[in-house]
């Protein structure tokens, strides 16, 4: 059996898949800040044998809340003499010229946890000046009475000679065995130095707190006799072992969306779809990635926190391209100052939770907008936050169904001038709009036509807002997939071990060697083999992917050009050349065919295969749909009112069911609803297929 857990802000959810296809789903509450207990809870829920395990597949929100939340540990940085203040100094910029609300971030290492040291490395690796022991003596023992618990090193130019940070951490670990150390080329060997610093700083703050989570989460595995291969999940659509993660916890900062987005792509393959919008809506927030020709979209210029007064701290590693705003199901509905409805980013999260949850919450969210407006049906839920129970539960002195109507009709509807049914159709639309801003940003804004899309919609709240955003931006066709709301954790189920190495090797692409280039390929393809080599990646498991950065002589930044497998041949030259132009015009709307190119980076992906298990079939729907019917009542659209609407149960849908909206389906954790003009239909693995006709 095949596990995988994925912890939300709201929810831990888990997915199992045994060797003939079956498949278990459950979900628990996060328990912040002890997550492994929600883990451990889910896994009991499930009924899943612990012996069973075969393999044990993780995402986590622990490090990306250590950082939001700054509750990482007391880090220093060593680097080289006269960049003590990099981090500071940043690109020396203002993100947006005209904004005048901007702030300069503060930095995670404050100045005085920053010491130098003697070294110089120039831009081509060769040594100018040699490294300086007794510097680090001295900033080792002044950070020992200043009570750090890591230390981060990153020297300059050392993504073109990584001898003296390699001699650094290791000089560190000797005088103090302890301590936490990063050195930058654990990362990555990307040049600019800012970012490579930032990221290095960030790896070491989380350290720490990586570290003592997995090794709880493993204790506790160990307790139950899961004896299984250990995975956590990365945020460039790959996992990583235990032992690695503890290493370089900050590739795990966007763990658990991105699983979402790569189970999109491999089912967005099995369905003969290649080109898919991953739409996720979960507890706390909704994301979207866009996958093309089945490739998803992995970038290197990352950044947390940033947004329009902030300009956030770069990570320089290896992260799916997601775009994700505070909508969820449990988003808070709030007037701003100037009588405004604003929803989220601000959430109820697990506990008190959404007010139709009844543990306490008084806030009105989307959850309860949706409830109020029919498209969720207190007879719906299926665990703790069982509404049909609830019903019959006294909240503040309110049945909760009277409590949520109340909340809406107060907090948001009496300012509006409406009802709770007003309110929860404003809460509604609000929410959909600001969905529908992120989605053009993943798609119209860099120049893609949705129509040329599918849109996989997953998690508690996708298949509710999915079908509507598809109509509001003409996509063809909506795929909610079995398991929807615990779609990220089945996504995992489907990855494999996935490093990414990354070299900065500025080099002339027309006049460059091929045995030069294929020399550089060897060295990153030698240090993938051995990462394998110490988590057990055979050669045979191994394949790999090769990215080459490219940019026009005179430009600043790249673009990234899929390319031929290596080694090279001169024959290659040409048919890189071009895809390099085709890249270029795609973004930019021009190419340069006159122009000679110029590599930056070498982008190695070393994917270690592991097994997976296949998808079931479902059972042909037998009869009219009508079969499947559990009641009408009233729901509301957007754009069509409140309407008498069939509710179906996805349990009793088999292959080939079809109907016309609207129409909602129904499953124990969430619901799909079809607008007017929609049609639905069920193919042959159970997954329900919205399509409507585009302009």
């Amino acid at each position: 059996m095949r596990v995988a857990t994925d912890i939300g802000g709201t929810f831990t959810d888990l997915v199992a898949i045994s060797e003939d296809g079956a498949l278990v789903q459950e979900k628990a509450h996060t328990t912040p800040p002890n997550f492994e207990a929600g883990v451990m809870d889910v896994l009991e829920k499930s009924g899943v044998s612990p012996e069973s395990i075969t393999a044990f597949f993780h995402g986590t929100t622990t490090i990306i809340n250590a950082l939001t939340e700054r509750k990482g540990a007391k880090t220093a940085l060593l680097t080289t003499k006269g960049f003590r203040d990099v981090l500071e100094l940043a690109r020396g910029n203002r993100p947006d010229l005209f904004n005048m609300v901007f702030e300069k971030p503060a930095p995670f290492i404050p100045r005085y946890l920053r010491r130098e040291v003697t070294e110089r490395v120039s831009y081509d690796g060769k040594v100018i000046t040699p490294l300086c022991r007794e510097d680090i003596e001295r900033a080792v023992e002044y950070f020992k009475k200043e009570g750090v618990e890591a230390i981060a090193v990153c020297f300059i130019n050392s993504y073109a000679n990584e001898a003296h940070e390699r001699e650094t951490a290791a000089y560190v670990k000797e005088l103090w065995p302890e301590v936490f150390v990063c050195p930058s080329v654990d990362i990555t060997k990307e040049w600019r130095e800012y970012e490579r610093t930032s990221t290095a700083a960030l790896n070491a703050y989380v350290m720490p707190a990586a570290s003592s989570y997995i090794d709880r989460l493993g204790t506790r595995l160990d307790g139950d006799a899961v004896s299984g291969a250990r995975y956590i999940m990365q945020s460039n659509g790959g996992t990583t072992t235990f032992a690695q993660a503890k290493l370089t916890p900050i590739n795990v900062v966007e763990s658990g969306p991105v699983a979402g987005v790569f189970g999109a792509s491999i089912l967005g393959k099995l369905i003969g779809e290649r080109n898919v919008i991953a739409f996720d809506v979960g507890g706390t927030t909704a994301k979207c990635s866009l996958i093309d020709e089945g490739e998803v979209k992995v970038t290197t210029s990352y950044y947390i926190e940033k947004d329009e007064r902030n300009a956030g701290y770069p990570i320089m590693a290896p992260v799916v391209d997601i775009v994700e705003i505070g909508n969820g199901g449990g988003s808070i509905a709030w007037m701003d100052e100037a009588g405004s409805l604003k929803v989220g980013p601000k959430s109820a999260g697990a506990l008190p939770g959404p007010v139709a949850y009844g543990k306490g919450g008084t806030e009105p969210t989307t959850t309860d907008a949706n409830l109020i407006a029919g498209r969720l049906s207190a007879k719906n839920f299926d665990m703790e936050v069982d509404l049909d129970e609830h019903l019959e539960t006294r909240h503040k002195g309110l049945f909760v169904i009277d409590a949520v109507r109340a909340a809406l009709r107060e907090k948001v509807g009496a300012p509006l001038g409406t009802d709770e049914e007003g309110a929860a159709e404003s809460i509604i639309r609000v929410a959909d709009s600001n969905m529908n801003n992120a989605l053009k940003l993943i798609s119209v804004r860099r120049g893609y036509d949705p129509r040329d899309f599918t849109m996989v919609a997953f998690g508690g709240g996708g298949p509710m807002h999915g079908p509507t955003l598809a109509k509001e931006l003409n996509i063809r066709k909506v795929v909610v997939p079995v398991a929807a709301s615990v779609f990220s954790a089945w996504g995992m189920l489907m990855t494999d071990i996935r490093h990414d190495f990354i070299q900065t090797r500025i080099t002339s692409f027309s006049t460059a060697p091929m045995e030069e280039l294929n020399a550089m390929w060897t060295e990153l393809m030698a240090e993938a083999r051995a990462v394998f080599a110490q988590e057990g990646v055979s050669e045979e498991q191994a394949v790999f992917t090769y990215i080459a950065d490219m940019r026009y002589m005179g430009q600043e930044h790249t673009v990234q050009v899929q390319t031929p497998a290596v080694p090279w041949k001169e024959a290659d030259r040409a048919e890189i050349m071009a895809r390099f132009h085709r890249t270029h015009e795609h973004f930019y709307t021009f190419s340069l065919p006159d122009t000679p190119a110029e590599i930056v980076n070498l982008h190695l992906v070393a994917y270690g295969r592991l097994h997976k298990p296949e998808l079931r079939e479902i059972a042909p729907h037998e009869g009219d749909i009508g079969s499947a019917l559990k009641e009408t009542r009233r729901v509301f659209f957007s754009g069509d009112g409140w309407l008498e609407t069939p509710i179906y149960d996805r349990a009793k849908l088999g292959a080939g069911a079809r109907a016309e909206g609207p129409l909602v389906v129904e499953e124990p954790t969430t619901a799909t609803v079809v607008c007017p003009g929609q049609s639905l239909s069920v193919d042959k693995f159970g997954n329900l297929v919205v399509e409507m006709e585009v302009e």
